[in-house]
This record gives C-alpha cells, sequence and structure tokens, in this order.
C-alpha cells in the first residue's frame, strides 16, 4: 500500500524580517515551498532569495529577505 506524506502547514516569519534576515524550514518537498515563500512575499511586497539546503541533517529551504 502507497502512502503519501502530508507536510504541516508551512508559517512563514515575513514579519519583522530586515534585508539580510533569513529563515529554514525542513521539507520534503522543497520546489513547492520555495513557490510560496515568493508567492507570500510577493503579497506583502517584499522580495526573498531561496535556495534548497541541508541544516542539521534535514533537506529544507533557506530563504533570505533581499528587499
Amino acid at each position: 500500500m502507497l502512502t503519501t506524506k502530508v507536510e504541516p502547514e508551512w508559517i512563514f516569519p515575513f514579519e519583522g524580517m530586515e534585508i539580510g534576515d533569513s529563515f529554514f524550514i525542513p521539507t520534503l518537498h522543497p520546489e513547492d515551498l520555495i513557490y510560496a515563500i515568493n508567492c507570500g512575499g510577493k503579497r506583502i511586497k517584499k522580495r526573498f532569495r531561496s535556495f534548497i539546503t541541508v541544516h542539521n541533517d534535514l533537506i529544507g529551504v533557506r530563504a533570505w529577505r533581499v528587499r
């Protein structure tokens, strides 16, 4: 039987982020997370750069506020 893993709802710490601040979110679906960060940033008129990375042996996405 094939089961799919459901990830928790992503909550982004956009509030109070200054240019140069970053956050990391572990995920099994990094492409979906990068898309969600970019769309969320556009909604609040802030720009983020996101990269797939490994942190503490967890694959995920690190995003920096760049504008």
